[in-house]
């Protein structure tokens, strides 16, 4: 495996975004997570709306692309959660300590 998986979401509140933080990473299927607070601007129906939330990055591996965007559909707080990914080169010794949190 040459390349990493980086998976960005969102959730609404930090507590949120930790439980499910640790999930990902206590089922093996991502070998760090990052939080991140931020201010979001969006319209939801027809509505602005502003919020503070939470961004997640998640770091795995492609072969656990499917999984983790499956655990975050039925896990979000939100009806249509944010999921945006790309698969990156890495620096080796990286790419190696992400393949072995994954074993």
């Amino acid at each position: 495996m040459s390349e990493i998986l980086v998976l960005i979401t969102t959730e609404s509140s930090r507590l949120k975004a930790n439980n499910l933080s640790k999930f990902i990473i206590q089922k093996r299927i991502a070998a760090c997570v990052s939080l991140k607070d931020i201010f979001s601007i969006y319209e939801w129906r027809g509505k602005i709306e502003e919020c503070e939330e939470v961004e997640i990055t998640i770091k795995s591996t492609p072969a656990f692309k499917k999984e983790i965007i499956t655990f975050i559909k039925e896990k979000s707080s939100y009806e249509v959660p944010q999921i945006i990914y790309k698969e990156f080169n890495s620096y080796n010794e990286y790419l190696n300590w992400v393949n072995k949190s994954l074993l």
